[in-house]
């Protein structure tokens, strides 16, 4: 390449930066788009409220506990020992 060449493509490199620069700026960062409005979050407390009682039923079954149907006098009902 000839030393002509080399400056061309140069100036080419530095004129297209910089039109690109000028174009993205007015393209992608507009003014309105600079300013967002957020929500405010209200901060974590450790009190906690009691439920309504529309919703919540202090006498309901509870699922958590235990349920026994009769008597059971195998008390590891899941062992290998079948008794042969």
């Amino acid at each position: 390449m000839k030393q002509k060449d080399i400056a061309i493509i140069a100036v080419i490199v530095v004129i297209s930066g910089i039109l690109s620069f000028i174009i993205s700026n007015y393209v992608f960062v507009t003014p309105k788009n600079r300013s967002v409005q957020v929500e405010v979050v209200e901060p974590i407390s450790s009190s906690f409220a009691k439920p309504d009682t529309r919703f919540y039923n202090s006498n309901a079954f509870d699922p958590t506990k235990i349920i026994v149907i009769g008597q059971n006098a195998n008390q590891d009902p899941f062992s290998s020992n079948t008794g042969r």
